[in-house]
């Protein structure tokens, strides 16, 4: 039975142990956290669904494989892209656990680290962490990896070690530059929209608007193929923070969407600042409404850990405008309404997140009129041709923004 010591941050101080199983169709994991770390003064729980306590707690793989380890470690292993990579890098037949383990420790997401008995990682996937200056050999590996992926064993490999945990499909590595550690986001052979030009834009955009949101840039901009570098917020220069997707928050199991008023009722069990991050979460739905963003699901949102117990909502990150007739939310407003990207709903949703009609509405409106008088702008600064702008203008120029805008600022 495979086995990992579980870890936080750069001491590695040791916080429980995962053991795992698998008959070769299901996959079962067990962990069970430390005498040491129970008895801890500044002991927390690792997330709502494991709770600290002596004895073990199960999570296993029979309907959906990657449910076989529990939401904390399923954020800190890597997702479709970085599987990918693996994968050929590694060879085939990994099981869920190999994913977590071998994913490099380094850039891993969060604080948590997967330890041999030696104290040392698990991983064996360890190439030097690029610096900004190497992007463009990046992106080549990326877009040969992309093109081929059969034929780029070598590329794999290479990307495999600086993709880590990273979620998501698109190609993406860390890099560090600057101080800080970086995810890099390359445009994909396959995109017909400028993806990364419109991300960066947006999250200036959410700022403009008083979001706390991922610090973004874009590299290589005047190419065809820029990249988007955001910086990662779950490291304070050599500190790992401790980082959940509101997925894990919520405990939530299967593919179908979960609701924001859930996760509300999280944060007031959790949050440090609860009524500041029911706010944030509130206003960050009709953000999402009026740009017309298409991936809010559970795991593009989450909590970076606030010592004492307690979490804060992370800034807000992967918000991705798109032009579209039938807007829908990947993740619901209120339970048992529609998944409809609807400003009502929304309004309607207001006390569930602390705030009255009344700030609620206005709020709405000052984001609407912000939103339409910088969107264009906001696209131009990343390079965004006359053409690209006008295509993008049905994500940001809508039915829901011009409700918006007509309510009393």
């Amino acid at each position: 039975m495979p086995e990992a010591i579980v870890a936080l941050g750069e001491g590695k101080r040791i916080v429980g142990r995962l053991r795992f199983e698998t008959d070769g169709r299901r996959q079962h994991s067990q962990f069970e956290y430390a005498a040491e770390w129970l008895a801890a003064p500044d002991r927390f729980a690792l997330s709502p669904g494991l709770p600290l306590r002596e004895g073990s707690h199960y999570s296993t793989g029979r309907e959906d494989k990657r449910s076989a380890l529990s939401g904390c470690f399923a954020d800190a292993a890597p997702d479709s892209w970085g599987r990918a990579l693996m994968t050929k890098a590694l060879g085939g037949g990994l099981s869920e656990f190999d994913y977590l383990v071998l994913a490099d420790d380094r850039t891993r997401q969060g604080a948590l680290r997967f330890l041999g008995e030696d104290m040392e990682p698990l991983s064996n996937l360890a190439p030097p962490i690029p610096r900004l200056v190497e992007l463009e050999r990046l992106r080549g590996l990326a877009q040969r990896f992309e093109r081929d992926p059969s034929g780029a064993e070598e590329e794999a490999r290479d990307l495999a070690g600086i993709a880590g945990s990273l979620g998501g499909a698109r190609p993406k590595a860390n890099v560090e530059g600057d101080g800080y550690l970086w995810i890099a986001k390359f445009t994909s052979t396959k995109d017909t929209k400028p993806v990364e030009r419109a991300e960066v834009a947006t999250l200036k955009l959410a700022a403009m608007c008083g979001l706390r949101v991922a610090e973004a840039k874009l590299e290589l901009r005047d190419s065809d193929s820029p990249i988007a570098l955001i910086r990662r917020f779950d490291r304070r220069g050599n500190t790992r923070i401790p980082y959940i997707s509101a997925r894990t928050a919520l405990d939530w199991k299967g593919d179908e969407g979960g609701y924001y008023t859930d996760i509300a009722d999280v944060i007031r069990q959790i949050s440090s600042e609860p009524v500041d991050d029911l706010n944030e979460l509130w206003r960050r739905i009709v953000f999402t409404i009026l740009v017309s963003n298409k991936d809010d699901h559970l795991k593009n949102h989450g909590f970076i850990y606030a010592g004492g117990d307690r979490w804060r909502l992370s800034p807000a990150f992967d918000i991705n405008p798109s032009p579209s007739r039938h807007r829908v939310l990947e993740t619901g407003i209120i339970q048992g309404r529609s998944f409809d990207a609807s400003l009502e709903i929304a309004l309607e949703a207001a006390e569930f997140f602390d705030l009255t009609p009344d700030d609620a509405r206005q709020q709405a409106s000052w984001m609407a009129t912000t939103i339409a008088k910088n969107w264009k702008q906001a696209l131009r600064s990343e390079g965004a041709s006359p053409d690209e702008v006008r295509n993008y203008a049905d994500a940001f120029e809508n039915t829901e923004a011009e409700k918006a805008l007509k309510r009393p600022s």
